[in-house]
This record gives structure tokens, C-alpha cells and sequence, in this order.
């Protein structure tokens, strides 16, 4: 479908045989993404992974997230911070339950991934915590809005007539402060501990820490000289701030949208819920390790039609580098594409941080599933939830969801 979105040419992109065309035969040509209003504002170094242009600089980016930052082995290194992330979710959760009342779970869910985002690229939360996140929800909510520059370029100066500019450039500079303070603490600690080790042995040990958070490993890459490019700090803010808006945001609303869809079917709630407690009592423990939810066919299943049916970045376009044919269509430089499903993008700029934001959704759901019963609030009916989505970034349900959760240790604890 052909579409003039102000003064650009958009094709959307919703048959399987003209996506292949575009990600497949003509992938290099569709390789780019176009670049809006937000990122070049809220931008630091123009480094962020989802958006700088296609070329060198970008794979050199890509080659640090996938096998710095987001390697398999590198994800697995999280892993018992997502244990005791969850653990504590779980625990603050048994709190609240014995009393009765209704939890924010839509906050919950939020709370939960945030932290575990902080400490992997932080090695522990911030001591701003609590204003970095709400400064990076407000960031997002900018990013997702509707600009008219985006559609109409030669307006660029209603961005400052309505004062979106303004605000983006004032987010962006609370945020950097933030950023900056957590890269100096991480310079001088690697300093200290550098010293610390030739004092004591008089072999530079310092590489050889045994675990490393985000920040760490991008100081170590700077340091090196072995990069293509110059990589600045700026640059290390942009990478660090793609890894909280795509790895924290997108979970978070994964897993808020998951429960949401039990909730309205409680057959399949039942059945996810079985197969959980299953394992767990076959396991012969109270609780799920990550290990476990290999064994979670169902989950797995509820999981991907959730990235179905609410693809957490439904819009993340991409757009002709050069003019082309899909479907014998004649189509120009620069058009613009979406794609009705495609939640982790696919090709050469598919997101290259599936496995950490999957592995934490699916920990999440096995413990939540597992430990507690979930009833709707206020006496809302399963059919009478309301699935509203809001327009942004990312596709967050419109209105908080309100959950009782009844702690259910007692069949887990009678197989110990």
C-alpha cells in the first residue's frame, strides 16, 4: 500500500512475499532507517544502533552490541541478576497480596526491568535512580509522539514553535549530567582498581575482572584504540540510552501485555500456570530458575503470540537507499516502509538484544505464573478488560493494569 505522509512516500509492507523481497532480496537497499526528529535532538553522539545511518560507523556499532555488549555468554553473566531482580519482585509482591489489595502491576513491571537494565549496564542502579527512569519514560513519550517535522522536514522550526525541541534538548541534558557522572565514577574506579592490581602483583590484572557491566566494557573498548572510529564518550551515552529505551521498555510492555491477554482467557491462564507448577514440582523447589523455563513449551508459545498480537515497536521503518522494484511496483529513493509484524525487526538490523530482553520476559512470566494466583480488580469480568493501546514508541497499554495476586506456595511446599 502506497502512502504520501506529508512530503514523504511511505509503502506499508503487510504480505509475507513483498516483506521477503524487502528483507531478503533487496535487504542492502533497505538497510537504513529514517532519521526523526527525536533522535537528532535527543541524540549525544548521533551513535544511537536503531537509527545511525547505514555504513561503516554503524557495523562498527553493531559488532560492539552483539559481541561486546550482548553475546550469549555475556547475557548469561546477568543471569543471577535476573534471579534476585525477580526474586525481589516476587517478595514485594507476597507483601502486598496478604493484605488483599490491588497492585500497580504496569508499574511493577516497569520497576522490575528497569533494574535489571541498571544493573547490567550499571553494575548496580544509579544513585539517581528513581529521576533517570522517570526522565527516560519522559524521553520515550517524546520520542513516540507526533511531530510535524517528521512528515514535513522543510517545518523543522514548529518543532520550536510548539516547543517540542525545547523540551527534547532539556530531557537530553538532564539525562546526559546523569550519564556522565556514572561514566566518570566507572573511569575512576577502573583506575583505581588498575593501580590497585600492579601494587599487589605487578601484572595489570585489570582485565581480567570476572564480571563487567555495560559501561565497563565500553570504557575498555575506548580505551583499546582498536575501533575503526573514535568512540567518545557522547557515543557511550547513545549506546547505553538504546539499551534502556529498547531493553527495558520493550520487556516491560511485553510482559505487561502478556498478563493482560491471560487475564481476558483464562483457559489458557490455567494452562500456563499448569505447566509452570509443573516444572517446579519436578524441580522439587518453590521457585523457577532460568534454567527451568527450557522446559516451558507452553510460556514460549503464550510469549510469541503475544509479539503477535502487540509487537512492542510496531513502528520501526526503514527506507530505500536507492530507487527499486518490490512486486513490479516502481519505488523511489528515500520511501519510507513499515511492517505489519516484525517485533524484533529481521535482517541486517534486526535487534540484536533478542536473547536479553526474551530471556528476562520469559523468567519473569515462569515466577509470576508460578507463585501467584491473579484476579482482575474492581470486579472486572475477563471480557471487560480493557486492551486499549497508546500511540508511541513503544505500544503500552493506554491505562494501568490493576491485579490481586494470591500467593500459591502451599501446593509447591507440600512436594519438598
Amino acid at each position: 500500500m502506497h502512502l504520501k505522509l506529508g512530503q514523504l512516500e511511505a509503502v506499508i509492507i503487510s504480505s509475507s512475499k513483498a516483506a521477503q523481497e524487502v528483507l531478503k532480496t533487496h535487504e542492502l537497499t533497505f538497510s537504513q532507517r529514517p532519521l526523526v526528529l527525536a533522535v537528532q535532538v535527543m541524540s549525544f553522539g548521533q551513535a544511537s544502533i536503531a537509527f545511525a545511518p547505514y555504513g561503516d560507523f554503524w557495523k562498527e556499532l553493531r559488532k560492539i552490541c552483539v559481541f561486546e555488549l550482548l553475546s550469549a555468554k555475556r547475557v548469561q553473566s546477568f543471569r543471577s541478576i535476573r534471579e534476585e531482580e525477580v526474586g525481589n519482585l516476587v517478595e514485594s509482591i507476597s507483601s502486598v497480596s496478604q493484605q488483599g489489595v490491588a497492585i500497580n502491576f504496569s508499574e511493577k513491571c516497569f520497576s522490575l526491568t528497569n533494574g535489571i537494565v541498571s544493573r547490567a549496564a550499571f553494575g548496580k542502579k544509579c544513585k539517581d535512580q528513581k529521576e533517570f527512569t522517570s526522565l527516560l519514560e519522559e524521553a520515550i513519550k517524546l520520542a513516540g509522539g507526533f511531530d510535524i517535522p517528521d512528515l514535513f522536514p522543510s517545518l523543522r522550526f514548529l518543532g520550536y514553535v510548539t516547543g517540542k525541541i525545547p523540551a527534547m534538548k532539556r530531557i537530553r541534558n538532564k539525562l546526559g549530567k546523569i550519564l556522565e557522572s556514572i561514566i566518570s565514577d566507572h573511569m575512576t574506579k577502573r583506575s583505581e582498581d588498575l593501580i590497585a592490581s600492579r601494587t599487589t602483583t605487578g601484572i595489570d590484572k585489570a582485565e581480567e575482572e570476572e564480571e563487567e557491566d555495560f559501561v565497563d566494557v565500553l570504557l575498555k573498548l575506548q580505551e583499546s584504540n582498536k575501533l575503526e572510529f573514535n568512540f567518545t564518550s557522547d557515543q557511550i551515552k547513545d549506546v547505553i540510552m538504546d539499551i534502556f529505551s529498547s531493553g527495558s521498555e520493550t520487556s516491560a510492555t511485553t510482559i505487561e501485555w502478556t498478563i493482560s491477554e491471560l487475564m481476558r482467557n483464562p483457559r489458557v491462564m490455567k494452562k500456563a500456570q499448569a505447566e509452570v507448577r509443573q516444572v517446579a514440582l519436578e524441580g522439587k523447589k518453590n521457585r523457577i530458575e532460568e534454567a527451568d523455563v527450557q522446559k516451558m513449551d507452553y510460556l514460549k508459545s503464550v510469549v510469541k503470540e503475544t509479539l503477535r498480537l502487540h509487537p512492542p515497536t510496531p513502528l520501526l521503518p526503514r527506507e530505500a537507499r536507492e530507487r527499486c522494484q518490490i512486486s513490479g511496483y516502481e519505488l523511489p529513493l528515500k520511501s519510507k516502509f513499515d511492517f505489519e509484524f516484525i517485533p524484533f525487526g529481521a535482517g541486517r538490523r534486526i535487534c540484536p538484544g533478542i536473547a536479553f530482553g526474551v530471556t528476562m520476559i520469559e523468567l519473569a512470566l515462569s515466577q509470576l505464573l508460578c507463585h501467584f494466583d491473579w484476579k482482575l480488580a474492581k470486579g472486572i469480568k475477563p471480557e471487560e478488560v480493557d486492551m486499549t493501546e497508546t500511540f508511541g514508541v513503544t505500544c503500552r497499554r493506554k491505562s494501568d493494569l490493576h491485579l490481586i495476586a494470591t500467593p500459591r506456595f502451599r501446593l509447591l511446599n507440600e512436594s519438598e
